[in-house]
C-alpha cells in the first residue's frame, strides 16, 4: 500500500478518536489490517503518524489507546515574592557572551576561544591518565593538589626578580575556575556594602561577581596604558576602599597591557594606601608581541592578590583556577572557598597538571601565539576595510578581544540586532561598564570560529553601522 493508504487510515482513525472517551482502547493490528484492506506495514505507520501527533500512546503487551489529554495549568509563583524579598543588590543580567548561537553563524561575541586553538590531544591524553589514577577516587585537600600548588607557585616564581621572595606553594589556592574566585575574593576581602575599586570598562564577570558579593563598586578609568596612577589614589582616598580589581595584562574587554612603569606606579600606590590589588591574569597563556608579567612578582608583602586561570587556554570543560595570596588574606579566602565548595575535583586538578607539564605543552602556547596573530590581524584590516566607522583605538598584544568604539549616536542595541538578523553575533560593549558606559562600544573576539569568515562579519558590520547612522 501507497502514503494515501496510510493517510485514509490515519483520517478515519482521528475521527474515530474525537469521538472515543480518553484510554479507550483501538482495535488491534489485526482489526485495523482487515477493516481497511491495508498492509500491516501501512497500519503500523499510520499508528506511528498518530502516535508522533499526540493522540495515541502503546502499551507493550496490552495494546494502543486513546492518549488521555491533559490541560497544563499556569503555575502560581506569587507567594515566592514574600518568602524572597527584595534582593540585596539587583543583580545584571546574563551576559551576552554566554549565548548558544546557530552553527552557521559568523560569531564575533563569545569569550572562549575556538576548539582548534585548545591543545585537545594533550587534554584528551591528561583526563585519560587522571581517570586512571588515584584523583578519580580520593578527595583532594581543600586548598588543591601540593603538585599543582607548586606548580602554579613555580611559575609565578619564574617571573620574580632578584630581591623579591617567591611565593611558596602553600600562598596557592585552587579553584574551581577563576569566576568564583573574583566572588571570594570580593567577599572575604572586602565584604558587602564595603567600596572595591575597579578598572572602567572591566570585565563583566567581576562585576557580576561584585554585585553577587555586595561590595559597592566604584569605577577608576582605565586607558591604553591602565589607570591613571593619581586618578587611583584619589579614588582610594574618597572611597576608603582598600581593594582594587585590575587586569594588568591584555585585559578584558580592551587588550591594554600595563607598562614596566606603570606596574610599579600602580604598586606604589597601592601600598602607600595600605591595599590589595586583585590581579586577574586570565590571559596569561595569551600573549602575541609581548610577554605577560605578572604584578605579583614584584610584590612580597602580600599586597598583590594574584588570579591565575587554565580554563580558556587548557579546556573550557577543565575548570581550574589558583590564587595566590599571602599572610591572613589567604586564610580568609580558603574560608570562604571552605563554605563555597570546599574542594576542587581532583580528576579535573590531575588533568590540568598533567597538560602543563607536558613538553608538549609549550609547543602548543608557541603556535597558539602566531594562531592568535593572524587572526587579529586579519579582523583588524576586515575592520579597517569595511567598517571603518568602528574605531580601533589599540591593537592589542596579546588576548583574545578587539575593543573598537562605535560614532557617537550608534543605538547600540538596534546595531546589535541588524547584526544578527544578517547572521554575525556581537557583543554590545555597555556590559563591561561597572557604571555608566562611556560610549558606544563593541567587542569582538578574533579567537571564535572560521576565521576565514572575517571579511564577510566585518562587511555585515560596517553595512548595519552605516544604516544605524543614516
Amino acid at each position: 500500500m501507497n502514503n494515501d493508504s496510510s493517510s485514509r487510515i490515519v483520517a478515519h482513525l482521528k475521527k474515530w478518536i474525537s469521538s472515543a472517551a480518553p484510554g479507550a482502547k483501538l482495535p488491534s493490528t489485526r482489526s485495523l489490517v482487515a477493516e481497511y484492506q491495508a498492509s500491516p506495514v501501512t497500519v503500523q505507520k499510520a499508528l506511528q503518524t498518530l502516535t508522533a501527533q499526540g493522540l495515541i500512546e502503546s502499551r507493550p503487551g496490552v495494546g494502543t489507546f486513546v492518549r488521555a489529554v491533559r490541560t497544563a495549568r499556569p503555575s502560581d509563583y506569587g507567594w515566592q515574592t514574600a518568602a524572597l524579598r527584595s534582593p540585596l543588590a539587583p543583580l545584571p543580567p546574563a551576559s551576552s557572551t554566554m549565548r548558544n548561537v546557530p552553527n552557521d553563524a559568523i560569531s564575533f561575541h563569545s569569550g572562549y576561544p575556538d576548539r582548534e586553538l585548545l591543545p585537545e590531544r594533550l587534554v584528551r591524553a591528561a583526563l585519560t591518565r587522571a581517570a586512571r589514577g588515584d584523583a578519580a577516587l580520593s578527595r583532594p585537600p581543600a586548598a588543591g593538589l601540593p603538585e599543582l600548588q607548586s606548580w602554579f607557585a613555580h611559575e609565578l616564581g619564574a617571573s620574580t626578580p632578584a630581591g623579591t621572595t617567591p611565593p611558596n606553594p602553600s600562598d596557592v589556592v585552587v579553584l574551581p575556575g577563576s569566576q568564583s574566585g573574583l566572588s571570594s575574593i570580593f567577599s572575604a576581602l572586602a565584604g558587602r556594602g564595603q567600596p572595591l575599586l575597579m578598572e572602567s570598562p572591566s570585565y563583566w564577570g567581576a562585576i557580576l561577581a561584585a554585585a553577587q558579593a555586595g561590595v559597592r563598586v566604584v569605577p577608576v578609568p582605565s586607558g591604553p596604558d591602565g589607570p591613571d596612577p593619581a586618578e587611583l589614589a584619589r579614588a582610594f582616598d574618597e572611597s576608603g576602599a582598600r581593594l582594587f580589581y585590575a587586569q594588568p595584562n591584555y585585559a578584558n574587554p580592551t587588550g591594554a597591557q600595563w607598562s614596566a612603569e606603570r606596574r610599579e606606579q600602580v604598586l606604589d600606590v597601592v601600598r602607600a594606601k595600605g591595599a590589595f590589588l586583585v590581579e586577574d591574569d586570565w590571559a596569561h597563556d595569551f600573549g602575541i608581541t609581548s610577554t605577560p608579567v605578572p604584578v605579583a612578582s614584584r610584590d612580597d608583602s602580600g599586597h598583590v592578590v594574584y588570579l591565575r586561570s587554565l580554563t580558556k587556554s587548557v579546556s573550557p570543560s577543565i575548570r581550574v583556577a589558583a590564587v595566590i595570596a599571602r599572610g591572613p588574606a589567604r586564610e580568609r579566602i580558603l574560608a570562604d572557598r571552605a563554605a563555597e565548595s570546599m574542594y576542587v575535583s581532583g580528576l579535573l586538578q590531575a588533568a590540568a597538571l598533567d597538560v602543563v607539564t607536558q613538553p608538549g605543552w609549550q609547543t602548543h602556547l608557541r603556535s597558539l601565539r602566531h594562531q592568535l596573530e593572524s587572526r587579529r590581524d586579519l579582523l583588524v584590516t576586515s575592520l579597517r576595510r569595511h567598517a571603518p566607522q568602528a574605531h580601533i583605538g589599540q591593537v592589542p598584544k596579546g588576548g583574545l578581544n578587539l575593543w573598537a568604539r562605535l560614532p557617537d549616536g550608534t543605538d547600540l542595541e538596534r546595531l546589535t540586532r541588524d547584526c544578527e538578523t544578517a547572521g554575525v553575533i556581537i557583543a554590545g560593549g555597555n556590559e563591561w561598564f561597572p557604571a555608566e558606559p562611556a560610549g558606544p562600544f563593541i567587542r569582538l573576539n578574533y579567537s571564535g570560529t572560521n576565521p576565514g569568515a572575517f571579511p564577510e562579519g566585518a562587511r555585515i558590520i560596517g553595512e548595519s553601522l552605516e544604516r544605524n547612522l543614516g
